[in-house]
């Protein structure tokens, strides 16, 4: 497990999914966590578990710049310092394909994914420029290839992605890092959450997911928030003092390539194009070899 005694760190989206593994994940590393939402219920109970000498709650609408400078702010206040601020808050955004999407959901997707990070690590930066710092932004598999989310929501990842680049470029003079992280299909929330679920109900998808999605991708089981604030646990420690710049695929290998190219069972391109199953393929092969002998 990564080291983090000593640090402080901010997380937004932080009372639940992957911002709620991050915040049991720093703690457990010894962080002080400053835990940025708006599930105000949420957010006090992760204070009243770790107690305020190590989890600090902040209600905190990313959407709201003000609010965004002001957590930034309070971290400085309870703590005294920031070494660490992971941008992570976000949904799905628009579902709308191109030719639905309209200029509300577009703009207010684009701001709850993408400004969100530029000015969350603006307002980081502030805090930093003296002794250095690690920022973690949340990107997805969507930034990779198209069909794992919506359009506006997958373009605005990729910016993300290379945000997170040039940002290290810019802020490496005051020995600052950014990185972004790449989650695959992580079991939490956002999935129902973005079919207009309540988040109650979205919670229980999340779980069914975490039991039936692991025939997906080639590690055999769902990704879980942990294994996202584990990445994220080291790219906050010294120990990844050499990284910047840099973007973590962490999806179970989901990206590596076709079903056909890590489940012996998936028929290929050309059995699918023929309209031929791996069974038949299969029989016909043993045919063929019966009729050479």
């Amino acid at each position: 497990m990564a080291d983090l005694s000593g640090k402080v760190a901010v997380i937004t989206g932080a009372a639940s999914g992957i911002g709620l593994a991050g915040v049991e994940t720093f703690v457990e590393a010894g962080a002080k966590v400053i835990a940025a939402d708006i599930q105000d219920e949420k957010g006090r109970a992760l204070e009243t578990r770790f107690g305020t000498d190590t989890v600090r709650y902040i209600h905190c609408d990313v959407l709201d710049l003000a609010e965004l400078e002001a957590l930034m702010e309070g971290a400085v206040s309870h703590f005294g310092k920031i070494d660490v601020v992971w941008n992570n808050a976000g949904s799905g955004g628009t579902p709308a394909d191109i030719e639905e999407l309209d200029e509300e959901g577009y703009d207010k997707t684009m701001d709850l994914l993408l400004k969100q990070v530029f000015f969350g690590t603006k307002y980081a930066v502030a805090h930093m420029k003296d002794s250095g710092g690690s920022i973690i932004n949340t990107s997805s598999i969507s930034a990779l290839e198209a069909g794992w989310a919506p359009i506006t929501y997958s373009v605005a990842k990729i910016g993300v992605a290379h945000f997170s680049r040039i940002a290290a470029a810019q802020v490496a003079k005051y020995k600052i890092r950014v990185n972004a992280i790449l989650p695959g299909f992580i079991a939490t929330s956002i999935f129902g959450a973005s079919l207009g679920m309540s988040r109650e109900v979205a919670d229980q998808m999340a779980e069914m997911l975490a039991q039936q999605g692991g025939s997906m991708q080639p590690a055999g089981r769902t990704g879980k928030g942990k294994d996202i604030a584990e990445m994220a646990a080291f790219l906050a420690s010294d120990a990844s003092e050499f990284i910047t710049g840099s973007q973590f695929t962490v999806d179970g290998g989901i990206t590596v390539g076709p079903r056909h190219s890590w489940d012996e069972s998936a028929g290929g391109p050309v059995l699918e194009a023929l309209g031929i199953t791996p069974e038949q393929a299969e029989q016909m092969a043993e045919a063929m070899k019966a009729q050479q002998e």
